[in-house]
């Protein structure tokens, strides 16, 4: 399938969508001369019916007619177009149909993207997990990745990665008004069921970090994919501003990270940024198996690739590098994971998962 995208804007001020969208969504929902707002915004009319033609094309209710032109506040849609994030247009990039919004940032920051920049997608048709695993797109979640340019070791990518799960949970907790609990190494659950996702893929020169970029999937608007699974619709009896959460997910980043100093960390972890994510995750203390797929193979009758078990013991949570801490009984004692390849899954007092 053919991937859409709409451009991102130029750098110098707002888009005429932006700024067309603004002046017609002031009027809330009554009709604006043509004429007035070539005025307004310094073009010709011309201009401004060929920027309401555009507008009308990628689905926005635009009436038209001699008094001029009327943005119906009542069939608003739930867009994530570049030019619906005002000042920050363009940070922004936004596909229709892609394969996965991480396949996008790796081009976009192999083209020297700048740091912040956001890419975000409507459908995913190979949306990326970790370990090579599927994120299951269905249309209405949010789907999207951040590229960030740190000035990082390698060795503290993990920081990010604990930072974004932390903003997610925060900002996810707000809108469903229940407590979200986190699971290393990447997942955000409510209601103990997974409700967010994160996936990390980075690119370094010598010790430091040249780009890194976040892969990010919420369950907003869209039907959970499995029993195992929730979104925000389901949980709070109605729907959601996807824009608005987005919006809401990239201020909390910035808090965190301000909070946590994380600019100012080089190759030494970061204890108090541990600390926060230990006191959010909910299975610290259960017994856990670490497990990674078998390059290579996979079982024909369930479709599911087979794992080798690395370790079992009770999870103690993670150390200011963000990796996770295993108690094992007899001479191996503590062991230390890495997220890279490895999974973790979580067992109950008669060795059920815990879900």
């Amino acid at each position: 399938m053919k991937e859409k995208t709409k451009a991102v804007p130029s750098a110098q001020g707002l888009s005429s969508k932006a700024r067309l969208l603004a002046r017609l969504r002031e009027k809330q929902g009554e009709f604006i001369g043509g004429s007035v707002l070539a005025k307004d915004m310094g073009i010709s009319r011309v201009a401004v019916w060929k920027t309401v033609q555009s507008l009308i094309e990628a689905g926005y209710s635009i009436e038209t007619g001699d008094a001029g032109y009327l943005l119906d506040p009542k069939k608003e849609k739930d867009f994530l177009y570049p030019w619906e994030f005002g000042e920050k247009e363009s940070l922004f990039c936004h596909y229709i149909n892609t394969s996965s919004t991480m396949d996008r940032a790796r081009e976009l920051a192999l083209r020297g993207a700048v740091n912040g920049t956001v890419i975000t997608a409507e459908k995913q048709s190979a949306g990326r997990g970790r370990s090579g695993r599927t994120w299951i797109s269905r249309q209405g979640g949010l789907f999207f990745t951040i590229l960030e340019r740190p000035c990082l070791a390698i060795a503290d990518y993990t920081l990010l990665s604990l930072i974004i799960q932390i903003s997610i949970a925060r900002t996810v907790a707000s809108i469903c008004g229940k407590k979200t609990y986190l699971r290393w190494p990447n997942d955000i659950y409510i209601n103990k069921k997974k409700i967010a996702g994160v996936t990390t893929e980075i690119s370094g020169e010598g010790d430091l970090i040249t780009w890194l970029s976040c892969g990010i999937g919420v369950n907003i608007n869209n039907p959970a994919p499995s029993a195992k699974a929730a979104s925000c619709a389901e949980i709070t009896g109605h729907e959601h501003s996807r824009r608005e959460i987005l919006e809401k997910i990239l201020v909390e980043i910035e808090k965190v990270k301000n909070t946590f100093n994380i600019r100012a960390a080089y190759s030494q972890g970061n204890r108090s940024l541990a600390s926060e994510w230990n006191s959010m995750a909910d299975c610290i203390g259960a017994k856990a198996v670490v497990f990674e797929p078998i390059p290579g193979k996979k079982d024909e009758e369930s479709e599911k690739k087979p794992v080798k078990i690395l370790a079992r013991g009770v999870f103690q949570g993670i150390d200011p590098a963000g990796r996770g801490i295993l108690r094992t009984e007899g001479k191996k004692g503590i062991l230390y994971f890495n997220q890279g390849a490895v999974s973790m899954a979580f067992l109950n007092a008669d060795n059920r998962l815990i879900t």
